[in-house]
């Protein structure tokens, strides 16, 4: 018998049943309208295949907040959820990897000022839901086509050391004419910190001697992004 307020245990058949409907729905709609535990649970299915994932998927909604912080949440985090294992945390990162692979490639070797919404989309994918402050860099050809893409430093919670003597100098190795410069706020909050913007003068001022354009500064955060060039920062 089962208790007051207990969940009655999910029968095979009940499971199977559940998890028919909800990729019925996903065929039908691709996802639109579903809540971000039911999309978790299509990914789960797979890698827990005689489990009840509604619970599990709930649990990691409640606690990290969304979908795609889920998916970007560092696996230590996630296994402290209850039924989280080496299996679930292998889908959930795959599903991260072709996200970022997805927008990567909407700004590969294309003129990225041309095609800015996939820019802030790609940073976003990369970087908006990171734990510690990462610092990358986009280096662009003369007609501003991109041609590489760099981690540069990774730091704490809120601040990443970066030395603009050796931006310029990697610049100059990929023959690039212009850079666009990326960093995080694990905060959420995106607005520039005092230091934020000193250190992109310091960087402008170092590269334009050379010839190295600063296009912008994008600082992205879980809330949004900040531009400095936006905010006339540079």
């Amino acid at each position: 018998m089962t208790a007051f307020g207990d969940r009655p245990q999910q029968t095979v058949d009940d499971r199977a049943g559940h998890r028919q409907r909800l990729k019925e729905r996903f065929g039908a709609t691709g996802g639109e309208g579903m809540p971000d535990y039911e999309l978790l649970e299509l990914v789960l299915f797979r890698a827990l295949p005689r489990v009840d994932t509604k619970p599990i998927a709930k649990r990691l909604v409640a606690r990290f907040g969304s979908f795609a912080e889920v998916v970007a949440a560092p696996p230590e985090r996630l296994r402290e959820i209850d039924g989280v294992g080496s299996a679930v945390i292998h889908e959930l990162k795959l599903v991260q990897s072709a996200a970022q692979r997805i927008t990567r490639g909407a700004v590969h070797k294309r003129p990225v000022l041309s095609s800015w919404s996939a820019v802030l989309d790609y940073c976003r994918t990369v970087m908006a839901f990171e734990t510690i402050e990462h610092f990358r860099i986009l280096f662009l050809d003369k007609r501003n086509t991109l041609i590489a893409d760099e981690l540069q430093q990774s730091g704490t919670v809120d601040h990443t050391p970066v030395y603009p003597r050796e931006v310029v100098k990697r610049a100059l190795e990929l023959s690039s004419t212009a850079i666009i410069l990326i960093h995080n706020h694990p905060s959420g909050d995106p607005t520039p910190s005092r230091a934020d913007v000193e250190m992109t003068k310091q960087i402008v001022d170092v590269a334009a001697p050379l010839g190295i354009t600063v296009h912008d500064h994008l600082i992205i955060g879980r809330d949004g992004h900040a531009s400095m060039k936006g905010l006339r920062l540079i």
